[in-house]
Order: structure tokens, then C-alpha cells, then sequence
């Protein structure tokens, strides 16, 4: 199969996927050139693109990773064009097998999560109406996360042993069981000092309950 343009297979296929899905021009062509560089990669061998076999379709993908550096991702996608069309070829009765069945996709690296700036952080903490016991409360919280460090599951299955004003710490509960100690801070003490003298005393309404952070309904709150 020459690797043109005009191919009446990549047309065939581009139309299909067009019916299926109503992809953009500009997404078709990403299919067809995927396409044609693995048509372009099998013409000196004597293999057309519809007849291609599992081990040319993993050199070809070894070769762009080994060879050309291609990163991942485009790895990745170029990968998910070839099954759709070696699966469209087995629906049109063309194959009787999928070369790229038992081909895994590369592993794609995890995106390093995006950090508040420091504007970002003061809107942030000033966010909760502090006129109300909920918003002094939900100050109180923020305060502790940012000046701790901690995660959410953590903050929130926070009891109130666990905070020492006196001390300046808290003692929080992480994965595996681990404990340690973390300071807090002077302006998170000063919240927390005032959320643990009046606002969550007020939340509770006579209620008891060991959660440091606690419902409008005086009970433990959750991740939720």
C-alpha cells in the first residue's frame, strides 16, 4: 500500500471513524498520518499496512522509541490509532486477528501536581466569613493545611488530643500507621486558639465528640 494521501484504505477508515465519532478534520488527519508512518516503515519490507503482523508493529514502536526518542505519550496515542484501525479491519471481516491485541500502551508519566502561589494562598485563607462559626471553623482547617502540610484524610481524622497549642505541634496520623509530630505555627496557633475557645464549643452546643474539626450539627466531619 502506498503511503499517499489519496489512499482509498486510510479514506475508507477516516470515513468511518467520522460516522462513528464526528471527529474534527483536524483529528482525522492526526489518524491518517499515524497511519502512514507505519505504512511508510513496512513499504521497504514488502508488508502492506492491512497485513501487518504483531512483531512488525512492536519493531515499528521499539524503533520510534528506541531510535527516533518519541516521547510517551505520542507513543501512546499513535499506539491507540493503530488498534482502532487493526479492530476496524477485523469488523470489515478483513483480519481474522488484532496484531496490537497483546501490545500494551507505554506507562505515560504522572503530572507533577500545579502549587498555589502565595496570592492564591492569602485569597484562599481569606475565603471563610469569619462573622460565622462555620467560617471561623473552615479558617481554622485551612490554616492547619497549609501551615502543616497535611492531607486532607489526615486533617479531617484529626481528634482533639492531637493538637497541643501549648507545645505548638500536632500529632498526626499518616499512612502505615506512622506518627509524627508537626509544629504548627504562631498564625495557625492563634486560629485554632480561638476556633478551640469559642467556635467549636459553640458548634457542638453541648454535644461531645473527639473530633478536632467538627460538623454544624456538632459531629465528625468526612473527606466529603
Amino acid at each position: 500500500m502506498k503511503a499517499s494521501r489519496s489512499d482509498p484504505e486510510l479514506d475508507a477508515f477516516c470515513d468511518a471513524l467520522w460516522l462513528e465519532d464526528g471527529l474534527s478534520p483536524r483529528s482525522l488527519e492526526s489518524y491518517r498520518r499515524d497511519l502512514k508512518q507505519l505504512a511508510m516503515w513496512l513499504e521497504p519490507q514488502g508488508v502492506v499496512l492491512p497485513e501487518a503482523g504483531a512483531g512488525d508493529v512492536q519493531r515499528f514502536l521499539a524503533e520510534r522509541t528506541l531510535r527516533q526518542g518519541v516521547a510517551a505519550r505520542s507513543l501512546a496515542r499513535q499506539l491507540s490509532t493503530l488498534k482502532r484501525y487493526y479492530r476496524w479491519l477485523l469488523r470489515q471481516g478483513r483480519r481474522v486477528d488484532d496484531p496490537t491485541l497483546n501490545i500494551e500502551s507505554p506507562r505515560l508519566p504522572r503530572p507533577l501536581p500545579k502549587s498555589l502561589g502565595e496570592a492564591d494562598v492569602e485569597a484562599l485563607l481569606a475565603a471563610p466569613d469569619m462573622a460565622t462559626p462555620l467560617g471561623q471553623r473552615d479558617r481554622a482547617m485551612l490554616e492547619l493545611l497549609y501551615a502543616c502540610g497535611l492531607r486532607v484524610s489526615e486533617l479531617v481524622g484529626l481528634p482533639v488530643a492531637a493538637l497541643s497549642l501549648d507545645m505548638g505541634v500536632v500529632k498526626v496520623m499518616g499512612k502505615g500507621a506512622k506518627e509524627r509530630l508537626v509544629p504548627i505555627g504562631e498564625p495557625a496557633s492563634e486560629i485554632l486558639a480561638g476556633y478551640m475557645q469559642g467556635t467549636r464549643p459553640a458548634l457542638l452546643a453541648g454535644r461531645a465528640d473527639d473530633a478536632l474539626f467538627v460538623t454544624e450539627r456538632g459531629a465528625a466531619m468526612t473527606r466529603q
